[in-house]
């Protein structure tokens, strides 16, 4: 009787386990350059996430800049970012985007990762301003 308490026991804790992972939003993959491009036009906010210096060297028209890596970068979103309208983020190659997507993610915004960052979207041909 305890053997078979113990293996029930163990298949409903391994029951519980996957339903609890099968809840949990996988992270989802950047998007390409088009798809972001099509976010935009549809209204989509649009945040730059490096620093003031790489601002400077040329970003892409309508961003906000919100440097990721600086402290309060999720307070200084929140102020300059409407919650209810969704966002697309992009840095120099995507890491640090991929940081601001999820910080902004946990904190209720709808965002997607452009794919490649600003390097990408050069490499695509498309336009910078400084």
């Amino acid at each position: 009787m305890n053997m078979k308490f113990t293996i029930i026991a163990t298949s409903l804790l391994l029951s519980m386990a996957a339903l609890s992972l099968a809840e949990t939003p996988a992270a989802t993959a950047p998007v390409k350059i088009e798809q972001a491009e099509k976010k935009l036009a549809e209204g989509a906010q649009l945040l730059d996430v490096r620093t003031k210096e790489e601002w400077d060297e040329g970003h892409l028209k309508g961003a906000k800049l919100v440097t990721v890596t600086e402290e309060g970068f999720l307070e200084k979103a929140k102020a300059v970012l409407d919650t209810k309208k969704p966002v697309v983020v992009y840095c120099r190659s995507g890491k640090r985007s991929a940081m601001a997507t999820e910080q902004l993610r946990a904190a209720g915004f709808t965002v997607d990762d452009m794919e490649g960052g600003i390097t990408a979207w050069k490499a695509a041909g498309k336009p910078v301003e400084k």
